[in-house]
């Protein structure tokens, strides 16, 4: 059977596609950001309630407290690039979920799971013992599994080649575990969120010492050592997913390969120097250069995946139907939507800064 016949015809567009990969790309950097820090501290958290301190240690109840909103922070902005990537490959995500249709609509019930686990976390953090491993342990395991599930979506949508096994298997429980990339990308994935869990740590602390917090150089220095741990574990993930990729898939002659490389080579310059700054403490600078090293594996994780998808589709091939009224008018709802956002990070700390005062 031939794979092009599986691929729906995709939708037309109101306006031209790059207006949307804009949106996409913007929107997925902001998720990454507050989905690598949700993830990561989970991890942390969970680890450090097996050492020798435990339960005792002052990031572990930090953590806990804010959790649930940095759960529902990265919930939220994960809508945004979910429904972009839907307007530009929705026929290859469609179909790439339906394979896995079973995982997939597990993925809300590991989301409730993941959230109601995290509050209890955090409002009975005092009179639990033992449940604070369970509970921070039910949370990270969740996080982990809807990764694990996003990322056999994800590769799945990019091989329609794989697509007729759907036809042996109609279950919805179609894995990729075909792809030599899925697992090296899926750790790449996580250790990266540990190692931005470790620096948000570290800033959280860096704000805590600005305002006389004593003891926050002690937990400044060991956010830096997390970050600068994983991300040298990140370093061979990284190498290792690269040498998974098909042989061939990137030719750093065309426009995209050669995007593709000047990308990489970016986010490895920046992710070096951040882990020079991470090991000298100063989370500051190390903060500015893993921003840029996040945006710059995101347009690298762009590039491939129209790469993957070159010989089956272009985004330029999309039927462009004009009409700005309703793109400009969901432009206005999403700036007001950020806006709102924006307001309820602001009130929450603000919050939780006079309850440390009040302390």
């Amino acid at each position: 059977m031939d794979p092009a016949t599986l691929i729906p015809t995709p939708d037309q567009i109101p306006v031209g596609w790059g207006c949307f990969q804009i949106l996409l790309t913007s929107t997925f950097y902001l998720h990454v950001l507050a989905m690598d820090t949700m993830l990561g501290t989970a991890i942390i958290t969970f680890i450090h309630h097996f050492s020798s301190e435990g339960d005792s240690l002052p990031v572990t109840r930090e953590i806990s407290k804010k959790l649930p909103y940095i759960i529902a922070l990265a919930v939220n902005l994960g809508i945004a690039p979910l429904l972009f990537a839907q307007v530009l490959y929705g026929h290859f995500l469609y179909v790439g979920s339906m394979l896995l249709g079973t995982f997939w609509l597990s993925i809300f019930l590991l989301l409730i799971i993941a959230y109601y686990s995290a509050y209890i976390n955090a409002y009975r953090y005092k009179t639990m013992r033992a449940g604070r491993m369970i509970t921070s342990g039910i949370t990270m395991v969740s996080l982990l599994c809807i990764g694990f599930f996003l990322s056999n979506t994800m590769t799945l949508m990019l091989h329609p080649e794989s697509w007729v096994r759907f036809f042996d298997h109609p279950d919805g429980f179609l894995l990729n575990f075909g792809d030599p990339t899925l697992i090296p990308r899926y750790l790449h994935f996580v250790t990266s969120a540990v190692a931005v869990g470790g620096l948000a740590i570290a800033l959280f602390y860096t704000y805590k010492s600005s305002r006389g917090h004593k003891e926050s150089s002690r937990w400044i220095q060991y956010g830096c050592n997390w970050f600068a741990g994983a991300t040298f574990v990140n370093f061979a993930i990284g190498f290792w997913f690269l040498g998974s990729l098909p042989k061939g898939l990137i030719i750093p002659s065309t426009l995209i390969g050669g995007l593709f490389a000047f990308f990489l080579v970016l986010a490895l310059i920046t992710a070096v120097l951040a882990v020079i700054a991470a090991m000298r403490y100063r989370p500051l600078p190390a903060a500015g250069l893993t921003l840029a090293t996040l945006l710059f594996m995101v347009l690298v994780r762009e590039f491939l995946r129209a790469s993957y998808l070159r010989p089956w589709f272009s985004p330029t091939e999309l039927t462009v139907q004009s009409d700005w009224s309703p793109f400009i008018l969901f432009l206005l709802f999403f700036a007001a939507g950020l806006v709102l956002v924006g307001w309820m990070l602001k009130t929450t700390y603000a919050a939780f800064d006079s309850k440390e005062v009040q302390s």
